[in-house]
């Protein structure tokens, strides 16, 4: 029998703390380096939306395309030309799947099944990014690169380009109701802000270990004896505007768990920073074009107060706060998570994918605790709010916003205002109408497949248990959220599932981006009135506040029923 000295204990002891203290390394390096770039990362995309002038790259582009990009347009011309090339996208990226076997580069791949492409060109366009296949099994490099990675880009530009506009719907001082040129906003997005810091980030990729080349699947002998094939192909080009543009669809099955996506933990560090870049820095971009920067603050803290919210709630039910027994239990406490990573940074991952509307995950969903599973799916029940998608957090947050003060003035019985715009009725029909497309979306979606008898075969577990409800929940809160990520466990790759969540998709995306620029429309055509002693204050504590908790109303309790049903009801049966 060997008994150690107290001396050996104390330095045990001390190891442990040490290596504890050194697994949130990772989450305080992510927010330093936010915090660090939240300002200039800001006030460049301000810059880039203001400018009147264009580069010569960009007007080869304009006449293209045929367009005057010293135009503006009116709601009505702005909504058409998003939802026409995003049609036009969906169209070209379905085609593509369907033609790739008879494309260079497609070694042998078969075209894909119809229901997929389709679900797969709606979950691309309208930057969900769901898989329900393995990318190195299904898709040739040429899709992967010509469709995929393209649309990677070009939907995070269409989710930005939409959020600008609704800014300047509250800028508007002229009544002439215009937001600005669709095209002059893709097109700058796209080639100042999206293609620069993609490439940067692709060639730090490339240094951690992520592969980029077009080389075949390489076969080789193991160990045992076995044939093993390692696959190959241009991911680190993928994963760096996966993760910028808040997109999520892996080169490979496995997705960011995958060592040739996410190889060490400073490869991890950056995918969740790029995750938060841009959602986190619009609030900048925000208070400088409306011309209050104390706006942008206080969006920045209501969106901060749901984030950190949820983080310390993941942790503490899933063992990052100490005990792995809050979570899945000693014995497999890591469980679906890599050990390169570990619960912390693993947690870290998963509330960043889940509150952007990034479909990329380093950890398994379905393999934490059921109260930490049932926060992740809250965080996108929120509406992916704190901070968002690309473009959709923030016009997401300001439809939280602008509900919020309509519903104070309401209280104190006076004519709501935000930003010196009035919030009448024809304002708050838009948010409402904005704000009821994805619950309608996950509930009807749940409720038509639950008496399916094809949905009983897609479902890991019984499926009278409590975790298969929240597997068929989390599908449709990811689908029509535009988030992407998956539960595990449900097979979705059927008929049913694959057309069903691409509707959802297309429509949970493109129903809320009409009522945004709408409502950015009836702004536009406001002038604004000056603030009077009876004007409720915007840019205070309070305000953050009652933002807080009118997103937690209007997310939380609508989805409540849904919620003890699922997560509560496995919780608690344990």
């Amino acid at each position: 029998m060997i008994v150690a000295s107290p001396a050996a204990l104390v330095v045990a002891s001390g190891a442990t703390h040490s290596s504890s203290l050194f697994a949130w390394v990772p989450l305080g390096v992510v927010l330093g380096a936010l915090a660090v770039c939240y300002l200039p990362m800001g006030g460049y995309m301000a810059h880039v939306f203001s400018s009147p002038h264009h580069t010569r790259v960009e007007r080869v582009v304009y006449r293209l395309m045929g367009i005057d990009p010293d135009s503006t347009q009116r709601w009505r011309r702005y909504t058409v030309d998003v939802v026409v090339f995003s049609v036009l996208s969906l169209v070209l990226l379905y085609l593509l799947q369907r033609l790739q076997s008879v494309l260079p580069l497609s070694q042998g791949m078969r075209a894909v099944s119809p229901d997929q492409a389709w679900n797969t060109a709606a979950s691309f366009v309208t930057n969900t990014n769901w898989q329900s296949y393995s990318g190195e099994s299904t898709m040739s490099p040429l899709t992967q690169m010509m469709g995929l990675a393209v649309q990677n880009f070009l939907s995070a530009a269409v989710g930005i380009s939409v959020a600008v506009a609704l800014i300047r719907g509250f800028a508007a001082r002229d009544k002439q109701g215009c937001l600005g040129n669709f095209w002059v906003d893709l097109t700058r997005c796209v080639f100042r802000i999206l293609l620069p810091i993609a490439a940067v980030a692709a060639l730090v990729l490339l240094s951690q270990g992520v592969i980029e080349n077009l080389h075949p699947a390489s076969t080789v002998t193991t160990f045992t004896g076995g044939q093993q094939s390692i696959p190959g192909g241009p991911v680190a080009s993928q994963e760096a505007i996966k993760e910028l543009g808040t997109n999520g669809g892996g080169f490979f099955g496995a997705n960011s768990a995958h060592p040739f996506e996410n190889p060490t933990a400073w490869s991890n560090m950056l995918e969740i920073f790029l995750i938060l870049l841009i959602p986190v820095s619009l609030t900048r971009t925000f208070g400088l074009m409306v011309g209050d920067r104390r706006q942008g603050w206080a969006l920045l803290g209501a969106m901060s107060v749901l984030f950190f919210a949820s983080l310390a709630a993941v942790l503490a039910f899933d063992g990052g706060m100490g005990s792995a027994s809050h979570g899945n239990g000693p014995s497999n406490a890591l469980e679906g998570r890599e050990m390169r990573f570990g619960p912390i940074s693993s947690a870290f991952f998963a509330v960043a994918t889940t509150m952007t509307s990034t479909g990329a995950v380093d950890s398994f969903h379905s393999s934490y605790s059921p109260l930490g599973g049932g926060v992740l799916l809250l965080n996108m029940l929120l509406g992916e709010i704190s901070p968002g998608g690309v473009g959709s957090g923030l016009y997401g947050m300001l439809i939280v916003a602008v509900l919020t003060v309509f519903l104070a003035g309401l209280m104190v019985g006076r004519t709501p205002e935000y930003l010196g715009k009035r919030i009448g009725v024809h304002q708050i029909i838009k948010v409402c109408l904005y704000l009821l497309v994805m619950p309608a979306l996950v509930l009807c979606g749940v409720a038509i497949s639950v008496v399916l008898p094809a949905t009983r075969d897609s479902l890991s577990t019984v499926t009278d248990s409590p975790h298969a409800l929240t597997e068929l929940v989390y599908a449709f809160a990811s689908a029509a959220n535009n988030n992407g990520s998956a539960f595990a466990g449900l097979n979705a790759n059927t008929p049913w599932f694959n057309i069903a969540l691409g509707c959802a998709m297309v429509l949970g995306r493109f129903l809320p981006i009409i009522m945004v620029l709408a409502l950015a429309g009836s702004l536009a055509m406001q002038a604004p009135r000056e603030a009077t002693v009876g004007t409720m204050p915007t840019h205070r504590p309070l305000f953050v506040g009652l933002v807080v908790g009118v997103a937690l109303i209007v997310g939380a309790l609508t989805f409540l029923p849904i919620l003890v049903l699922g997560p509560f009801a496995e919780a608690f049966s344990l």
